[in-house]
């Protein structure tokens, strides 16, 4: 296990970012087509193709997530990884003709410090294409991909995942990128609020803070509310029926509340899509769904920290600092 979402076998991740742009894209290529949903919890998401998600819906069977910074702008990076996908012959047939499925979502990082100042056309398309070639089993966290230019609001935030197995077998992944208008610390830090699910002291292991701090609870956000967002992509191995998949993305969504305080704000854009690469068969469809969605809840929240725990600072001036450049001495 390499505590990444590609240990769920058929998927792959790609990062392509620019430092002069601050900002990047991240694209989840599936080998073969994957059964995926999605459940919308922020008040202002920024997303493609996810009405298609609903279980209502025709489509079964999705080829990729394309998760990206640039607000709206962004939302071109799934052009880029449908192309890359089209040049391999995939894609829904449609008579003779292949149409890739790709659906997205966008962080916003537009007032990072980085250069935005593009011609006619955002660069998120090339990034997209770019992102979806680099695909591996073996990817890079922190300030990389769609999380090269996100925030939080005392701490860098960045792209983290995380991954874990059940006791029946299957395994569930976690990618996330950490934009979130509240905090992942606890107070002042460096606590982080998902440390009762952590594992081997994979975001510094200093569980939480004894005394609780005073004043704790209080919500603390970023002044710029209009500017935030967390994206996770849920992955497991358990084949799933599309009606499945929404379930287990609502019970991921608790993963979030879990890491983040507080979250699902009116101008956060949280969305988690979930998707099954339909490797093992579920046992039990009630009880083995209900387990599978409490692992995935706390493999979430793992992202998250380690996505913040990860991070680098940008090197702009007055550039958010790291956890790392913040407490990590």
């Amino acid at each position: 296990m390499r505590n990444l979402i590609t240990d769920v076998p058929g998927l792959k991740v790609g990062h392509a970012q620019d430092m002069r742009l601050g900002s990047g894209s991240t694209a989840i290529i599936f080998d073969e087509p994957a059964v995926g949903s999605i459940d919308l919890r922020g008040g202002a998401p920024g997303t493609r193709e996810s009405a298609l998600l609903d279980p209502t819906q025709t489509i079964e069977g999705i080829d990729a997530v394309t998760l990206s910074g640039g607000s709206a702008f962004g939302l071109d990076a799934a052009s880029g990884v449908e192309a890359w996908l089209r040049e391999q012959g995939r894609g829904f047939a449609v008579g003779p003709s292949r149409v890739p499925i790709v659906p997205a979502a966008i962080v916003f990082d537009l007032n990072n410090g980085g250069d935005k100042n593009w011609k006619r056309f955002p660069p998120y398309r090339e990034l997209g294409y770019a992102a979806a070639a680099s695909a591996t089993v073996e990817f890079g966290l922190g300030s990389v991909g769609a999380g090269i230019g996100s925030t939080t609001v005392n701490c860098k935030g960045g792209l983290g995942s995380a991954s874990a197995q059940g006791a029946d077998g299957h395994i569930v992944g976690a990618l996330a990128v950490v934009n979130a208008v509240g905090s992942v610390l606890v107070g002042s830090g460096p606590w982080f609020w998902a440390a009762p699910f952590e594992q081997n002291a994979e975001f510094g292991g200093l569980g939480l803070p004894n005394p609780f701090p005073t004043g704790a609870l209080e919500p603390r956000t970023k002044i710029t509310a209009r500017a935030n967002t967390t994206l996770v992509v849920v992955a497991t191995d358990a084949m799933l029926s599309k009606a499945q998949a929404k379930r287990l993305a609502i019970m991921a969504q608790t993963g979030l509340s879990r890491a983040i305080y507080p979250v699902h704000t009116p101008l956060d854009g949280d969305v988690v899509f979930a998707v099954s690469t339909a490797r093992k068969p579920l046992d039990d469809q009630m009880l083995a769904l209900t387990k599978l969605g409490a692992l995935a809840a706390n493999v979430v929240a793992r992202a998250i920290a380690r996505g913040v725990f990860k991070a680098s600072t940008l090197p702009f001036p007055g550039a958010l600092p790291s956890w790392t450049d913040q407490f990590g001495r």
